[in-house]
């Protein structure tokens, strides 16, 4: 198994909260039917989330993302040139306003 797909597997095994509460939300095709996997190899990276069906990437950021803002934007612009969509959303969006950001999520995939 790659090096990548070995992060994954050991990111799945270690969420954070925010990551468990939303995948809690999103498992088993319970977000209107589309079907979400998590700490997905995608493009060189590891996303967060992914719904492969809609091209759609969704990424978790804690505080250390604000050191790495350049970082997450050159990312986010590769993961956009392979065709994803890429949602972010701030741990405490997803721990604190759980509902506004599940009806984000279904907005972008009634968008694809």
């Amino acid at each position: 198994m790659d090096a990548l797909r070995l992060q994954a597997r050991r990111l799945r095994n270690a969420p954070t909260d925010a990551e468990r509460h939303l995948w809690y939300r999103l498992r088993r095709r319970e977000l209107a039917g589309h079907r979400f996997r998590r700490q997905v190899p995608v493009g060189g990276y590891i996303v967060d989330f992914a719904c492969p069906s809609a091209r759609l990437a969704l990424e978790l950021d804690g505080g250390q993302h604000l050191q790495q803002r350049d970082y997450d934007m050159q990312r986010t612009r590769h993961l956009q040139a392979l065709g994803w969509r890429v949602l972010r959303y701030w741990n405490d969006d997803v721990l604190l306003r759980t509902d506004a950001v599940l009806e984000d999520i279904l907005r972008a995939l009634g968008e694809s």
